[in-house]
């Protein structure tokens, strides 16, 4: 429940039988103002836009002006398309080291949660932080979003998050100018990567699929 009120002021929580919290809190007229009017945009209940916004709390933390991840670390916000468009600029090698930058980055704070094995979980993190919406076809694939970034940076990513590194470091040789040249060291690519074509809108790996068991 929210009253609006012209001060800030949270009224304690309460549980109701069925195990489900009840928070009741005031907010001023302006912020109550913004919720009906995003209400009414996305034709859902203003308690549904509430709740929405107070899940995020699993993912992301406020300290005072800034957002942190739960790992503590500083975020920006920064449009998709922007944010992507500056990766593709960069060589495949950079490339490389964004993508294992990014992958050990979203295992950090899965290890801090104790999840680091929970694949669940980890792409739950990618889907809140916007990277890309969870995707799991009925094989048990994870499929990756083309527009998720170019194709080495995802590749690096994607082993990186999966092996956690203990299968050792993406090997730097696997970029298009070393791989056009020798036939053994593409087929040593596939081997390792194992790239599949699951969906043409989406990079899938044989080693990225979910146990039977783990897919909800």
């Amino acid at each position: 429940m929210v009253s609006s009120k012209k001060q800030n002021e949270t009224s304690g929580n309460k549980t109701n039988n069925n195990n489900n919290a009840i928070l009741t809190i005031r907010i001023d007229n302006n912020l109550d103002e913004i919720l009906t009017s995003i209400s009414e945009e996305k034709r859902l209940p203003k308690s549904t836009i509430i709740r929405d916004y107070l899940e995020m709390v699993r993912y992301f933390s406020i300290d005072h002006n800034s957002i942190k991840s739960l790992n503590e670390n500083d975020l920006i916000i920064l449009k998709k398309n922007y944010f992507f468009s500056l990766i593709d600029q960069f060589d495949e090698l950079r490339q490389i080291d964004l993508g294992r930058e990014l992958g050990q980055f979203i295992n950090d704070i899965s290890r801090i949660q104790g999840k680091i094995d929970d694949m669940e979980f980890k792409l739950d993190l990618c889907e809140k932080y916007g990277f890309f919406p969870k995707f799991i076809d009925k094989e048990n694939y994870i499929l990756f979003s083309n527009k998720f970034g170019p194709k080495r940076f995802v590749e690096s990513f994607v082993w990186y998050l999966l092996t956690k590194g203990e299968e050792g470091d993406f090997d730097r040789s696997f970029i298009e100018s070393e791989l056009s040249k020798s036939t053994k060291l593409e087929n040593r690519y596939k081997n390792i990567i194992q790239p599949v074509q699951r969906d043409a809108s989406h990079y899938s790996f044989e080693f990225a699929k979910l146990p039977e068991k783990e897919k909800k």
